[in-house]
């Protein structure tokens, strides 16, 4: 484990003391959430990005010694393993590298090279390898075998050079030098499928396409991929083989003789044939994983921001989901998202029946006290926000268009089955759009975060590495907020810290038979809820109006002590001490350091008595689109429009302009500054002006800048 450690501290630049502190409190049960948060002495106030890079390389490095144990088993068991070669993989940490090491030791198919050996001519390989002077033919005849298919003297050269080909592209310099030339000069090549050009007009930009492997960025690599695996492109990583072949030669060919010469060919056949698609193979899986990195990266990043989006709060809802043919389904919620009606209007043609829905409309408004209107952004989202906008509303129901993005997804789903079960899909998804607007959080933990919409090519990826990444970010997102215990659902105490599904159900369970819970501490009385699983999470969940003030803050049970002892000290109580700004301006934090406790723990208390239970969400904002535009033939070039980011990607954002098709900033046009990372300029729900630069109808494509002009 301190090699591991030691590892991880050259790979992070992070101390190896407190990577060590980190490892045992992972082995201990701890969480990533917990130990960024409430561990700070021992991590030196490691971010929880930090914490979690420790725990991912951890796990990385585990496998790779695990697979390193395998590897010496294997080999010792065919008696080959020498102690040379078992240093050399004990003091291995590379994977390529180490699978170099085990290759000639692997078991094989029945290779060319394999025949040849089991006809006798690994012998012949050997002196041909020597590259002596020597008398060949005569020496070949020796190893003719009709047996095993040897009869002729050509038969015995070609099977030795076939067992030199596969010693070269198993040797390890040999590999390394074309590691090097690929690493350097390898190029992506994309070309089109005979007889595809019809079918694949959304590749189109690929059909003739090559570039520099190193220089390919994520998107383009991972479009490439996509064409491919349609059937649509052909997709090639490559070198110029001539001058790879003379510095992999150059190991092998000591001479001019005719050996040597028999040696080169069996180079040359060995680079063709095995080592550079070998090669080949393994950029294309190191170039698509280091691509599928930067997608999730940049998946993980946007899905931050959709889940941390600011939230309504408990405000009496009326949720829309709109359709034309269908009707919008209605939906009428209380101030805990709970329903209370739903109904259906049809405004829009082919019905139009908009008197009766702008009585239906009013009179559940006036019915149910709606405080706000949430309205789906999908089919007919834009014509029914302009119906609701334009009626004669309360002048305080604030209207509000929200993503539908994976509302479908939810509303067939067991969890929604099992909250409504006497309702139908439309009814379910209606209510997720109300909800969404209420607290996005809440409700879009109970989607499949890949079915938010807000990554870049997030099928292609590496599903296994995508939903780790996912899961890690919904956590630290619920458990940055923190949960209500007492009004949370199953779904989302489940990433609470320290829970999981079946301590969330006796939470459930228990909180149905008993009330609601009035202090942390009687969370010990839920079935299943050990020391340490109250440790993990106490913290992290709130209870609001109950007899202790801290359990409404993020302030941990095993601090409470503490926070009494500064009451104390200031002649208060608790409750006082949170509410007067003034005596906690008192209190000298530093004379409170102990060997338990020290100043980042100490300050974060102090921050969260002076706004306990702050949600770090900030305020919702209104936005309407442009009046005049509603589909994509009302744009034109020189527009300046109101667009919200729906989607962030390393190439630009999308823009969302009310035509029910997304614009592209280009990364080139996000600003009159250069712009690496799009990231640095917009975020996720951000309410911006673009102007039109270009309308694709055919493509259906919208061309957008944030530039001030467009020079």
């Amino acid at each position: 484990m301190v090699q591991i450690e030691s590892l991880i501290a050259q790979q992070t630049g992070l101390n190896e003391r407190y990577i060590h502190n980190v490892i045992e409190l992972l082995q201990d049960g701890a969480t990533i959430p917990f130990i960024s948060r409430y561990r700070k002495e021992a991590t030196n106030g490691m971010t929880e990005v930090e914490v979690a890079t420790v725990s991912n390389l951890l796990d990385e490095f585990t496998e790779l010694k695990k697979r390193k144990e395998f590897i010496l088993q294997n080999i010792d068991n065919q008696g080959k393993l020498t102690d040379e070669l078992k240093q050399r993989i004990n003091d291995c940490w590379d994977s390529n590298q180490l699978e170099d090491l085990y290759l000639p030791y692997k078991q094989k198919r029945r290779t060319r090279a394999q025949i040849a050996r089991e006809a006798g001519l690994e012998p012949m390989a050997n002196i041909i390898q020597s590259q002596k002077e020597v008398p060949l033919e005569k020496i070949a005849q020796r190893y003719l075998n009709p047996e095993k298919g040897i009869e002729t003297v050509e038969q015995v050269i070609q099977g030795a050079q076939d067992i030199i080909a596969e010693r070269v592209s198993e040797n390890e310099r040999a590999r390394q030098t074309l590691r090097t030339t690929f690493s350097m000069h390898a190029q992506i090549t994309s070309r089109l499928v005979k007889g595809k050009d019809v079918e694949g007009q959304n590749f189109r930009d690929y059909f003739d396409w090559s570039e520099p492997l190193a220089r390919c960025s994520s998107h383009r690599l991972l479009a490439m991929r996509r064409g491919e695996s349609e059937g649509i492109l052909r997709v090639t990583i490559s070198v110029d083989d001539e001058p790879a072949v003379e510095r992999i030669a150059r190991q092998f060919v000591h001479g001019n003789g005719e050996c040597s010469r028999l040696v080169y060919e069996a180079v040359k056949d060995g680079y063709k044939r095995l080592l550079e698609p070998s090669i080949s193979n393994e950029f294309g899986a190191s170039s698509k994983q280091r691509a599928d990195e930067e997608a999730i990266r940049i998946f993980v990043r946007n899905l931050e921001q959709l889940l941390m989006a600011s939230p309504l709060g408990q405000k009496r809802v009326m949720g829309i989901d709109p359709g034309f043919r269908t009707g919008c389904k209605v939906v009428c919620l209380d101030s805990e998202g709970n329903l209370l009606h739903h109904d259906v209007i049809y405004p829009h043609p082919p019905r139009n029946e908009r008197i009766q829905a702008l009585r239906t409309i009013s009179n559940l408004v006036e019915k149910y006290r709606i405080q706000a209107i949430s309205i789906g952004n999908g089919t007919a989202g834009r014509e029914t926000e302009d119906f609701v906008r334009h009626l004669d509303l309360p002048e305080d129901i604030e209207v509000y268009s929200v993503s539908e993005d994976g509302a479908s997804i939810y509303s067939a789903s067991e969890i929604a089955r099992q909250e409504f079960p006497d309702e139908d899909v439309t009814v379910r998804g209606a209510v997720s759009i109300g909800r969404r607007l209420m607290d996005p959080l809440a409700e879009l933990v109970k989607i499949d975060p890949s079915s938010i919409g807000v990554g870049q090519y997030q099928k292609d990826v590496n599903q296994t590495a995508l939903k780790k990444s996912l899961d890690q970010t919904v956590i630290s997102c619920v458990n940055r907020v923190g949960v209500n215990v007492n009004t949370a659902s199953r779904y989302l105490l489940t990433y609470v810290s320290g829970l999981g599904p079946a301590l969330a159900d006796n939470i459930i369970n228990y909180r149905t038979q008993n009330g609601p819970f009035r202090t942390r501490r009687e969370l010990m009385k839920v079935p299943r809820m050990g020391a340490k699983a109250f440790e993990q999470s106490a913290g992290f969940l709130r209870i609001q109006g109950g007899a202790e003030p801290l359990d409404n803050s993020a302030v941990h049970p095993e601090r409470y002590a503490l926070v009494e002892k500064m009451a104390h000290d200031q002649g208060c109580s608790v409750e006082t001490l949170m509410k007067d700004k003034s005596t906690r301006e008192k209190i000298d934090i530093k004379q409170y350091v102990s060997s338990q406790v020290g100043l980042p723990t100490l300050q974060d208390i102090m921050a969260e008595l002076d706004k306990p239970g702050r949600d770090p969400r900030g305020p919702l904002q209104q936005f309407a689109f442009d009046p005049t535009v509603h589909e994509i033939t009302d744009l034109h070039a020189g527009q300046v429009l109101p667009g919200i980011v729906t989607n962030v990607t390393n190439f630009g954002a999308f823009i969302d302009i009310g035509v029910h098709i997304k614009g592209l900033v280009h990364v080139s046009q996000l600003s009159d500054r250069y712009v690496k990372d799009p990231n640095q300029v917009v975020s996720l729900h951000q309410h911006v002006m673009v102007r039109v630069l270009s309308v694709d109808l055919q493509r259906e494509r919208i061309s957008l800048s944030m530039k001030s002009d467009n020079r």
